[in-house]
């Protein structure tokens, strides 16, 4: 049978949830450019969700992140050569191998540090800036080598637009106050103070999270001191999606979360601390460029988007946290103040929709 497709497209992004998301503009732009081609897009397992209900995909690959020998054997005669285009959007052995295996063109990045055999897995190859250059726009750049227009847009996921009942009627804002590393944390204090700031300003007041153990008592505690309503482990990424995007303001630190936010056009505040705002700031909903929407240093607005950052000479360290490792604290974050918070938020909804409750 033939088949109704002109190519098929493999876009590979085993990396985390965030980086998954900032991959969906590429997948809108080939989707754009050849609307009858097939695009599958392969996923760590766990990473899936984000791009729950993504009009552009046709299937998205699931594959474990450890495996076997044999079961690794097994994954490459599944996928040999059974696409026209197999391209990654991040830098990384693995995704390289995949892109080789199961494009017949394969196309993607590579580091200055990567090893020559797994730089060569990929037929058309770009240098990875990791300092400069936005993710959307590093990952946009490798449509350059298929003369693929670009497309800049970011693409949340959706479970069909319902929320949860008792917030469908009234204004609310949505707090998401645990990142997955420490060094990326506001203190408990400061979130259950912006919950009460909040209810001041005549906002009701979401907690969301996933259901990790440490996750859910940490917002428990927040939701239980600040009078919130707590949905932290009841709702999947798309379900979150759709509560953020009929909310009037989002809060939360340097995470996937937040990145979905920004791409809702929700009013979205991000705390960022150690992490580089030039590679990893939110991208705001209406930004369609190649340039970053943010400078490395200081507090900022762009679009839907205010990112307020720690201060410091040492601001942004792009380390993790002040004792270089993930389960440290960063001073700048600690530091932070309920008050810079809340006169960003001023500004951000009288910036964006004039928002009041």
């Amino acid at each position: 049978m033939t088949s109704s497709y002109s190519k098929r497209y493999l876009v590979v992004c085993t990396l985390r949830i965030g980086d998954v998301l900032l991959t969906t503009p590429v997948v809108r732009a080939i989707r754009l450019a050849d609307p009858a081609a097939r695009i599958d897009v392969m996923v760590l397992r766990g990473m899936e969700g984000v791009l729950e209900g993504n009009p552009d995909i046709d299937q998205i690959k699931v594959v474990p992140h450890r495996a076997g020998m044999f079961e690794r054997l097994k994954e490459a005669l599944t996928l040999w050569r059974r696409y026209d285009v197999a391209l990654t959007t991040v830098s990384s052995d693995r995704a390289r191998w995949y892109c080789f295996v199961a494009g017949r063109t394969s196309v993607g990045l590579y580091n200055a540090h990567s090893a020559w055999l797994s730089t060569r897995l990929l037929g058309k190859r770009l240098l990875f800036d990791d300092i400069h250059t936005h993710t959307v726009t590093m990952g946009l750049k490798v449509l350059d080598l298929l003369n693929i227009p670009k497309h800049y847009r970011v693409i949340p996921p959706t479970a069909g637009g319902s929320i949860p009942t008792l917030l469908e009627q009234g204004s609310y804002a949505v707090l998401h106050p645990f990142p997955k590393f420490s060094y990326k944390m506001w203190p408990r204090e400061n979130w259950i103070t912006l919950t009460h700031e909040l209810h001041r300003q005549g906002f009701r007041v979401a907690l969301t999270g996933g259901p990790d153990a440490e996750e859910m008592q940490y917002v428990a505690q927040i939701a239980q001191a600040g009078n919130a309503i707590n949905l932290c482990g009841t709702l999947t990424l798309a379900q979150t999606a759709d509560l953020i995007s009929r909310a009037v303001l989002f809060v939360g630190p340097d995470t996937g979360i937040t990145h979905i936010a920004a791409s809702t056009g929700t009013p979205t505040i991000a705390l960022f601390g150690p992490s580089n705002p030039v590679k990893w700031g939110p991208w705001p909903s209406n930004h369609i460029r190649d340039e970053s929407p943010w400078r490395m240093k200081g507090s900022q607005q762009s679009g839907n988007v205010s990112l307020v950052q720690g201060e410091g000479d040492c601001v942004p360290c792009r380390g993790e946290g002040c004792e270089k490792h993930r389960n440290s604290f960063s001073r700048c974050l600690d530091e932070l103040s309920v008050a810079r918070v809340n006169l960003a938020i001023r500004h951000l909804l009288d910036d964006t929709h004039g928002i009041r409750p």
